[in-house]
C-alpha cells in the first residue's frame, strides 16, 4: 500500500534495504551495484529502487537528512512494505585522533541529543544499539573484503552547523568514533517495529584536524562500504 511518502506497492521492496540520505547516492549504489535495478518511488524526490545481487532481492531508498526524516521513511519501511533489515551507509566526521578519512565504521551504538530519543519512551534514556546479527556480518563481509572497519560507537547530532566545544571534548574522551546524524533514529525505529538495522559509516571529514574529502573521493570510497553493506543485508538474511 501506498503511504504519504512512498508510493509503491506491495512486494516492490526487498526485506533488506540499504539507506543513503542522498537520493543521488541511492541511484548510484543502484546503477551500479545491482542487477536489473527498477525504480520504485520518487515521491518528493527520494529515490527508491530495488534489484539483484547474485541472484536475491535488494533494494535501495534515500533517507533525506536527519532523525525525523530517517525516522518517517524507515517506519513505513518496515511498517508497511515488510522490510525486515535496513542498513544505513551514510558519512560522518572522525572524531578520535587515530581515525582517518577514508575509514568504514560500524556504529555498535549511537548517543544522540535528540529530544526524539526521550520522546519515545518517558523518563527513559534507550540505549540506541544495532541488530547484532547484522553487525557481525558486517565485521564478516569486511575482513572478506580486505576492508579495514572499526567498530564503535557514534554520536548522532540533532544539529549540523551549531557546535558545542565541550560537547565534543567529552564524547572523544568516552570513545566516541565519529558524528553523524541518523543511527540513534534509525536504531529507535528497528526497536520500536521488532526489526533490524545498521549503520555503516565512511569518514569524510576529521572534526579536530579539519580535513575533508573532494566530492570525488567521496563518490569513490561509498562502494566498497555499500558492497560489505549488501553482502551482510544478505548473509543476516540467510543465516
Amino acid at each position: 500500500m501506498a503511504t504519504p511518502h512512498i508510493d509503491a506497492a506491495p512486494g516492490d521492496f526487498a526485506t533488506a534495504v540499504l539507506m543513503p540520505g542522498d537520493p543521488r547516492r541511492a541511484r548510484l549504489i543502484a546503477e551500479t551495484l545491482f542487477d536489473a535495478p527498477r525504480l520504485v518511488n520518487d515521491v518528493r524526490g527520494i529515490l527508491g529502487f530495488t534489484g539483484t545481487v547474485d541472484g536475491q532481492p535488494v533494494s535501495v531508498m534515500a533517507s533525506g537528512m536527519g532523525s525525523p526524516s530517517i525516522t518517517i521513511y524507515a517506519t513505513e519501511l518496515y511498517r508497511f512494505f515488510g522490510v525486515r533489515r535496513i542498513i544505513r551507509v551514510g558519512t560522518a566526521g572522525g572524531m578520535q585522533e587515530n581515525i582517518r578519512l577514508g575509514d568504514v565504521i560500524a556504529a555498535s551504538a549511537a548517543h544522540t541529543d535528540s529530544a526524539m530519543a526521550s520522546a519515545r519512551i518517558p523518563g527513559v534514556t534507550m540505549s540506541h544499539a544495532p541488530s547484532f546479527e547484522l553487525l557481525v556480518a558486517a565485521v564478516a563481509a569486511a575482513k572478506n573484503a580486505d576492508l579495514q572497519m572499526r567498530v564503535g560507537p557514534v554520536f548522532s547530532a540533532d544539529h549540523f552547523y551549531f557546535s558545542r566545544t565541550e560537547t565534543t571534548e567529552a564524547l572523544v574522551a568516552h570513545g566516541t568514533l565519529a558524528i553523524e546524524m541518523e543511527a540513534a533514529a534509525l536504531y529507535a525505529v528497528a526497536a520500536a517495529e521488532g526489526a533490524e538495522a545498521l549503520t555503516l559509516l565512511t569518514v569524510t571529514d576529521h572534526l579536530g584536524r579539519q580535513e575533508s574529502m573532494t566530492a570525488k573521493e567521496r563518490e569513490e570510497c561509498f562502494a566498497a562500504m555499500s558492497r560489505v553493506a549488501i553482502a551482510a543485508a544478505l548473509s543476516a538474511g540467510t543465516g
